[in-house]
């Protein structure tokens, strides 16, 4: 993986990869947890899926890893995995996966309001400001006072730790950009993951979790999901989400969230008969209309050479 200018071929495979991988990865999650605890299954997934990857880099590449890239692989690995990825994990105990991935979708909005405070980043326009209104009232509509007094209630500790969790996810995708991390993506993609897991499972040791983690209690279910999560979710999905970071930017990576809504909600009420009120549909509508007024452009497939 180098930086010259992707092919058209290559962006559609990487977005297509964080589309559709990463919209199936709420309903994985929600498996995986029932009988594996949440920090623990987050932290043991990206730990092997660092490995995983690491070989696969090594193949291609020999590029001496030095000791200051860790740092940073530690900032960016706590934000995106930790705070990004840990928070959605254990918010899934008590909100249905596909309300957590319209939650999530607001990860664009929190994007161009961090790049807007970056030194080095871009004012936001009138039509990016009329996306910020959309989104944060997809978002009312969806948590407010109104429907939980009106019996569709939303647990308001777990949309909480999404938001905060979306803000950590947008932090850590802006900052990457301006990081010292190796030229090969792949060796930057496994420090990650390394660093971002070991700091789930030491969170996971903190809460105790170890107490609850009996391995001849593990459902097939939950031991399939995982499986999919590592192989599926963060060697692909992961993967193609950071090499688009750099290859895209951070405004169109994000574009995920427009499909991984849909799919989400779609599989949480087939599969697991996650409730599809009309209030959900409303407050989806709001928060992916306010999405496509931030990042939807003219000219989809046309990115500066050099971007990073």
């Amino acid at each position: 993986m180098d930086r010259k200018t992707p092919s058209r071929f290559q962006l559609i495979s990487a977005f297509a990869a964080v589309y559709i991988v990463w919209g199936s990865t709420y309903l994985a999650i929600k498996y995986a947890i029932i009988s594996f605890p949440p920090f623990l299954m987050a932290g043991f997934r990206f730990l092997i899926s660092s490995v995983i990857i690491f070989g696969i880099a090594r193949f291609f590449s020999k590029e001496k890893i030095k000791l200051a890239y860790w740092k940073d692989a530690f900032i960016v690995g706590g934000a995106l995995l930790l705070g990004g990825n840990g928070g959605v994990v254990w918010a899934e105990q008590v909100v249905p996966s596909g309300l957590t991935a319209l939650i999530v979708a607001t990860v664009p909005i929190w994007m161009v309001l961090f790049d807007w405070m970056h030194p080095h980043g871009n004012k936001p326009t009138l039509k990016i400001v009329l996306g910020l209104a959309f989104g944060f009232t997809g978002l009312l509509i969806m948590i407010s006072p109104s429907s939980i007094l009106s019996g569709e209630s939303v647990n308001l500790y777990g949309a909480g730790a999404l938001l905060v969790a979306t803000c950590a996810w947008a932090w850590g995708s802006v900052y990457s950009r301006h990081t010292n991390f190796p030229k090969s993506k792949l060796l930057t993609v496994a420090m990650e993951m390394a660093a971002g897991g070991l700091l789930l499972v030491l969170t996971g040791s903190l809460f105790g979790e170890w107490n609850n983690l009996h391995l001849t209690q593990l459902t097939p279910n939950s031991i399939t999901a995982f499986i999919y999560l590592i192989a599926v979710g963060s060697v692909i999905g992961f993967t193609a989400y950071i090499w688009l970071l750099e290859a895209a930017g951070p405004a169109k990576a994000s574009t995920y969230a427009y499909v991984n809504p849909v799919i989400a909600v779609i599989l949480g009420w087939l599969i697991a008969g996650e409730e599809l009120s009309g209030r959900i549909i409303v407050s989806a509508l709001f928060i992916i209309l306010g999405v496509v007024f931030i990042i939807t452009k003219k000219e989809f497939f046309k990115f500066r050479k050099g971007t990073k």
